[in-house]
């Protein structure tokens, strides 16, 4: 449990925002009460108050400027396979009974024998983002003039650069977490992300370039000069691959991922399929298939919450449970999936620390945290040099999956033809198109060289995003199908 007492003198003070609207933890406990009625197996409430920034500079000019405070609190109830939920930014214990009741109103199944008693877990976690200083004691000011410093840092690389977008954007979210057991779990949460979007032209084409940091992370340090001409520099290096770049071949073809964010692959195309509630109800393409093969022995997958500084990283899940490291795939073999209180609960099994929501106002789904894939043994150039023709995808854009069948459609934003080993000219419109499942037994070599994401992943699932961290080494994929222009 993180002491929020650690952040700067301007951080929320949770208990004082509670007493102002007559709130303290025994009342919060008398809601809970009232919850855990006859034929309820579980009750609990989340409480948040969430401080926002966003500054975006285009151009030298200020687009975005803003700041934003959200409070409110959420009650639910479960009984069997049906949850109740209501919630209310009135921070009044008549609005919060009014919640309670609506939530156990919303439920009216008798208890059933599908799953085990939820059992609440207690106990402090460990702090993974030691943040000392509150990403918003900077101030809007101070991440303007930085995002001007990025545009003409960028600019002054490159005379073919011709538009620059920098933004900031800065969050501390303060939950609070009554369990059915009378314990309370509070923690505090630092999120920071910087992009940087580099547009070069010439001759009437035009290419685009983009870099990004962050994490729950301290602000300050990627604010520097240096940190900011790191970031302008691989913008602008991107964009400039990139108006170089020919037509892609289409066709099938062996196809080497790079490190770090070519993981959204993985995340996308395998994650959602390993999460709980969709293998409960039997739609993800890895239902029922627990001590199954279902990747080259070479895979070993794991969701991972205690990464410190990560942006997927949690001291606590938004239900109060602790953050662990899940294995997901072990060897190739399907050893596990990715639990909620709910779901673990009716599937027999135990949380993971992955129940997640996107505020108050938003029930708990199993989420991912940091999904990667473990390094192996292969030096990743000898995996390059193994290639007869093929593809090198180094940065991916958008995609698009099928969590009930895992087909999926990404773009690659930077990727090379490889030819006899030897990385060649730079390729556009190029796009991978298959079958997550059937992909991981496809990989041929895992590298040495993991590599994480921790600044731009955010996950959409069921009308909610949270921010996720992936990772993953170089890996070499036999036989994927790359879509393109080119013949």
């Amino acid at each position: 449990m993180t002491d929020p007492s650690r952040l700067a003198d301007d951080a929320f003070d949770h208990r004082a925002a509670l007493a102002t609207f007559d709130l303290d933890e025994a009342r919060l406990a008398t809601v809970l009460e009232q919850a855990l009625v006859a034929g309820v197996d579980h009750a609990d409430i989340f409480y948040e108050q969430c401080r926002s920034e966003v500054v975006a500079v285009d151009d030298g000019r200020v687009r975005t400027a803003s700041t934003s405070d959200t409070q409110g609190l959420g009650v639910r109830v479960i009984s069997g396979e049906r949850q109740g939920y209501a919630h209310t930014d009135v921070l009044r214990l008549p609005a919060l009974q009014e919640a309670t009741r609506a939530a156990a109103e919303g439920q009216t199944s008798a208890r059933t024998s599908a799953g085990g008693a939820i059992v609440a877990l207690g106990g402090p976690a460990a702090d993974r983002y030691p943040v000392v200083r509150s990403p918003m004691a900077a101030g809007l000011e101070r991440k303007i003039v930085a995002m001007r410093r990025l545009d003409e840092r960028a600019r002054a690389l490159d005379p073919r650069v011709q538009q620059v977008m920098g933004r900031v954007a800065v969050e501390e979210q303060v939950i609070l977490v009554v369990r059915p057991d009378g314990s309370f779990v509070w923690d505090v949460r630092p999120l920071v992300r910087i992009d940087c979007s580099v547009i070069a032209g010439r001759d009437g084409k035009l290419a685009r370039g983009s870099a990004r940091t962050g994490g729950r992370t301290e602000l300050e340090p990627l604010l520097t000069d240096s940190a900011l001409d790191e970031m302008a520099r691989e913008a602008v290096r991107q964009a400039l691959v990139n108006l170089d770049a020919v037509d892609v071949p289409a066709g099938v073809m062996d196809v080497v991922l790079g490190p770090g964010w070519p993981a959204v692959l993985l995340h996308e195309a395998i994650g959602h399929g390993l999460e709980g509630d969709f293998n409960r109800k039997g739609t993800s393409a890895f239902a029922g298939r627990l001590g199954e093969m279902v990747a080259s022995d070479l895979c070993t997958v794991v969701d991972d919450g205690t990464l410190a500084g990560d942006r997927g990283a949690l001291n606590v899940d938004d239900e109060g449970t602790p953050a662990e490291r899940t294995t997901l795939i072990e060897g190739g073999r399907l050893v596990g999936y990715m639990q909620d209180l709910h779901n673990a609960s009716l599937m027999g099994m135990r949380p993971t620390g992955n129940g997640r929501r996107e505020s108050y106002a938003h029930l708990p789904l199993p989420r991912m945290r940091n999904t990667y894939m473990r390094p192996g043994d292969s030096d990743p150039e000898e995996i390059l040099r193994s290639v007869k023709r093929g593809i090198y995808a180094v940065d991916f854009g958008g995609g698009q999956v099928d969590i009930t069948n895992g087909r999926f459609v990404f773009e690659m934003s930077e990727a090379y033809l490889v030819e006899d080993g030897r990385i060649g000219a730079a390729l556009k419109g190029a796009s991978l198109i298959g079958n997550g499942p059937e992909v991981l037994t496809r990989v041929s070599a895992v590298g040495n060289d993991l590599g994480f994401q921790k600044a731009q992943g955010v996950c959409g699932k069921d009308g909610q995003s949270v921010p996720v961290g992936v990772g993953q080494p170089t890996l070499r994929v036999d036989g994927i199908t790359v879509g393109g222009s080119g013949i």
